[in-house]
């Protein structure tokens, strides 16, 4: 009798095993796809938007990537675990970008006006001096070791001055046509974005009642707080699995209504936290007011500043991802700086609000705060103390910062703009040799 039950047994326990897994695959499987979803989007844009070859050379670390299976075709990325497990697919379209799930809809079909003049594309390509050459140099890490330099990963500097290209140089496999993800900066061009509505009437930064369901404290945020990163909402900006940030760009259809739905952990208006959820919210409202979505950034700012090769990818739903996705040119990159040293001003028309760089440049002082010289959706070298973040820069000196080393510095009295742009995840915390580059030329500049 016993020999007959034993098949019974291990079946039964083969039964709870497979449960288990089934199970532990299931609570696990929101926290596994956010890795699925960040690898199968960087490789979607790396390869269609940026037009690399190797995507798998330009993703950012991913804990899963022994596990992770990535296909590239017909404008699709996929991605899973073990090619089974986890799926997720961004698909490509050219004016949005790549989206993990596509878009369902284009809820604003509206046309693109006429893109104007960006006259920094058109410019010939410079032979800088010998003393900018030698800080060029210096930043791409001509005197490293090979494995230092591979580490330093910096892929375009681009120097205006006075509107003028002045200085420019490319990593092997990169041209000045080559788009390039700022990450981050973009949160300061939702600024400059932002600004654009402001003059237009549309929006105030005071406003408030951002979303029909925030009937609580949350009601009071205003369009000031998300852009200054006050807004009090619960938030966690580690990029790890299953974070509130990870889980919002590689597992959220809406992610403007997944921000909204965090709770209140701060009064509104005193506590400063960084927040990609703040930017990203604050985009999809700015669709609602407009009536706009994926058209918001082209129509608003694209198109009026000329830049023809940028994309600003948009989520599920159509919004943009305006804490982390646009795409552009180096020298794109560049005229987005020299637009916000002009004050708004680009070819003889005012875009922006006068003073709005100045407004948008000076710190708040709030009861707390976890971020030294955060602005609105700028980082600032003046504190309001008069004290310097970085001592060696002019005090009038601001800039956008993006993960993995991107970089946009702007020093108005000096009448400069200096991009960097690289793959530099070793870096993480310390600066990607580009403050000695602003500072020394900034020297010589003015």
């Amino acid at each position: 009798m016993r020999r007959r039950r034993r098949p019974t047994v291990l079946l039964g326990l083969l039964v709870l095993l497979l449960a288990g897994v089934v199970g532990g695959y299931w609570y696990e499987r929101p926290l596994l796809r956010t890795g699925t979803g960040y690898a199968a989007h960087n490789a979607c844009a790396v390869t269609f938007i940026a037009g690399r070859g190797r995507p798998e050379s330009d993703l950012p670390p991913n804990p899963l990537v022994p596990v992770l299976t990535t296909r590239v075709n017909d404008g699709e990325a996929s991605t899973s675990i073990a090619g089974l497990l986890a799926r997720q697919s961004a698909t490509y379209d050219r004016a949005t970008g790549c989206t993990l799930g596509g878009v369902e809809k284009d809820p604003d079909p509206a046309p693109i006006p006429p893109f104007g003049a960006d006259p920094l594309e058109s410019q010939a390509v410079p032979k800088a001096d010998p003393a900018t050459e030698a800080l060029l140099d210096e930043a791409f890490g001509d005197d490293l070791t090979d494995a230092a330099r591979a580490d330093l990963g910096t892929r375009a500097v681009v120097v205006v001055e006075h509107g003028r290209v002045v200085a420019e140089r490319y990593a092997d496999g990169f041209t000045r046509d080559t788009p390039q993800l700022g990450w981050s900066m973009t949160k300061s061009v939702t600024n400059l974005l932002t600004g654009r509505l402001v003059l237009e009437g549309t929006v105030k930064v005071t406003d408030a009642g951002l979303r029909p369901e925030w009937m609580d404290d949350r009601s009071r945020i205003t369009v000031d707080d998300l852009l200054r990163m006050t807004s009090g909402l619960a938030w966690d900006e580690t990029y790890d699995l299953g974070t509130p940030i990870t889980r919002m760009l590689y597992d959220e259809r809406d992610m403007g209504a997944f921000v909204a739905s965090q709770r209140s952990a701060h009064p509104v208006g005193t506590y400063q936290q960084y927040s990609s959820g703040s930017t990203t919210l604050l985009c999809s409202v700015l669709g609602a007011k407009t009536g706009a979505s994926t058209s918001l950034v082209p129509s608003r700012l694209l198109a009026p500043l000329g830049l023809r090769h940028a994309v600003m990818e948009t989520d599920g739903v159509g919004n943009p991802v305006c804490s982390s996705y646009l795409w552009a040119t180096p020298r794109e990159w560049a005229a987005i700086g020299q637009f916000a040293l002009q004050d708004g001003v680009w070819e003889g028309r005012r875009l922006l609000p006068e003073g709005w760089m100045r407004e948008s440049t000076t710190v708040k002082a709030v009861a707390a705060s976890e971020e030294v010289g955060y602005a609105s959706s700028w980082w600032v070298n003046r504190l309001p103390d008069g004290t310097l973040v970085q001592p060696s820069l002019p005090a009038d000196t601001y800039w956008m910062q993006g993960h993995d080393g991107q970089r946009l510095f702007v020093v108005p009295s000096a009448g400069l703009v200096v991009v960097r742009l690289g793959f530099s995840p070793a870096m993480s915390g310390r600066d990607p040799a580009v403050v000695p580059l602003v500072a020394a030329l900034a020297s010589t500049r003015g």
